[in-house]
């Protein structure tokens, strides 16, 4: 019998304290008055996904292609090799050189002796000057032929070097329209590349060409996303090309996570054309019956009804998430939360 007042006494405490955590709360607006707002029009229109820069993975010396490293969709990094050319003379010529070094050594060392045997018979004034010119020029012009081979084998060793082709930038190979023991010629394509990030180029109408800025916000949906559904990713508007195409206005945005699109994907997107007036009200005074939109209105004599109202789409209104009323009410009415 004395536990009895005790838990009494407990419950008591338990429901005041509920009772002030509930007062301490900012209770909820019951009314909220129907007033006319300005926000974005916006316009449903396709995009499609491009390359900020798309750059040739091209060949620097004709040859066979030998070894083939890349395939459309791969990623590739900067200074990657790509593909590797041969050309069978390059290692006929390399042999040729050799031989003709052979050679010029034993020039030189025929005209070396010459030299040397001039000079011998000019101190015992036997041999004029002139021979011992004779030899020393022969003697010269069979160094610099040397020296001429030699930067020659240098510079046929530098083109099989360059059968390396090495990606140019970094990003997603696109196309690549060779194959092993394809026969190519200097400055062929052995790759396309799409490099650094991707952009949405736009194409609008010509009559929205006062209205879209450098800065402007776009909004996209995923893949699959139908006209009624929320975007999901947001971006601005990088680039507002001067001429008119077709009648159109083409525009690139930048938006982040397009990594994993196709180049050439079409996405849904939204973009601002102009300011509209209508009314926003609380997605909390709007509740459904019947498959119908409804929201309770303060008669004029104090009572309330429920009446049907058209909605639109959502909105964002300092935070809050708003509702657009495209029929039903007007400025000036009264709604209380249902």
């Amino acid at each position: 019998m004395t536990k009895l007042p005790t838990a009494l006494a407990l419950i008591a405490c338990l429901i005041a304290t509920s009772a002030a955590s509930i007062a301490a709360e900012p209770a909820a607006p019951r009314f909220y008055d129907v007033k006319v707002s300005q926000i974005d029009d916006l316009k449903s229109v396709y995009a499609t996904v491009r390359s900020r820069d798309v750059i040739e993975a091209r060949v620097r010396t004709p040859g066979t292609i030998a070894t083939l490293k890349v395939d459309e969709g791969d990623l590739v990094t900067q200074g990657e090799v790509l593909a590797l050319v041969a050309d069978p003379k390059i290692a006929l010529r390399i042999k040729a050189l050799d031989a003709r070094l052979v050679a010029l050594q034993s020039r030189i060392e025929t005209a070396d002796a010459e030299l040397k045997r001039a000079l011998t018979l000019k101190e015992r004034a036997v041999a004029s000057q002139a021979r011992v010119d004779q030899a020393q020029t022969a003697y010269d012009v069979a160094v610099n032929d040397l020296k001429s081979a030699r930067a020659e084998r240098s510079v046929i060793e530098t083109e099989s070097e360059e059968g390396q082709v090495l990606a140019p930038a970094s990003g997603r190979v696109l196309k690549v329209p060779v194959t092993e023991g394809s026969v190519v010629l200097a400055g062929e394509s052995i790759a396309t590349i799409a490099a650094k990030e991707y952009l949405l180029r736009i194409e609008l109408p010509e009559r929205h060409a006062r209205f879209i800025e450098v800065g402007d916000p776009i909004r996209v949906g995923a893949r699959g996303l139908g006209a009624d559904a929320a975007p999901l990713a947001a971006g601005r508007i990088t680039q507002v090309y001067p001429q008119l195409t077709d009648g159109r206005v083409i525009a690139d945005a930048e938006v982040p996570g397009l990594g994993n699109y196709f180049v050439g994907e079409r996405l849904l997107a939204w973009i601002s054309a102009g300011k509209r007036d209508t009314f926003l009200v609380p997605r909390s005074f709007i509740f459904k019956r019947y498959g119908l939109d409804y929201v309770r209105l303060v008669a004029k004599d104090g009572g309330t009804e429920d009446i049907v109202v058209q909605t639109g789409r959502s909105a964002d209104d300092a935070g809050a998430e708003m509702i657009e009323v495209l029929a039903g009410l007007e400025a000036g009415d009264r709604l209380v939360q249902p």
